[in-house]
């Protein structure tokens, strides 16, 4: 746990109504791995919802930088059903909804683009078991 928390084994998330102590914190990790494996292909789609890794993943992310080639090289009308010219490989988009369906739709903001409260929490997960010596 040290890996974690440095030198305090006590240390937990608490506000006034709830203690959540660092053992319940690592068995809460440890049950994310199945989102973790949906995120990165194990699903009904077979679609890794991480950009640039695998055969199958979004093509046409909502993203500016993304989606926007150098007008040096494309100075004509740019169409949104294209893949995106530039790929932002490792970002994690929003992902299907609630039917595991996932259309590859720049407008669809919601589902297309990557964000810091979708990747961040995966980060932190992937550090976490990147960190461990052992296998969970």
């Amino acid at each position: 746990m040290d890996r974690i928390y440095g030198p305090y084994p006590d240390v937990g998330i608490s506000n006034s109504n709830v203690t959540i102590t660092q053992n319940q914190l690592v068995l809460f990790t440890r049950s994310q791995l199945m989102q973790v494996d949906y995120i990165l292909g194990v699903n009904p789609m077979n679609m890794l919802y991480m950009v640039g890794y695998g055969n199958k993943f979004p093509q046409r992310i909502h993203h500016r930088g993304s989606s926007l080639p150098s007008i040096v090289q494309q100075p004509q009308h740019i169409d949104c059903e294209s893949p995106n010219p530039n790929l932002l490989i490792g970002a994690v988009v929003g992902g299907p909804d609630v039917d595991d369906s996932f259309a590859d739709y720049r407008i669809d903001a919601a589902k297309s683009k990557p964000t810091t409260y979708v990747n961040t929490p995966l980060i932190g997960l992937l550090a976490y078991f990147k960190g461990r010596s052992t296998r969970i």
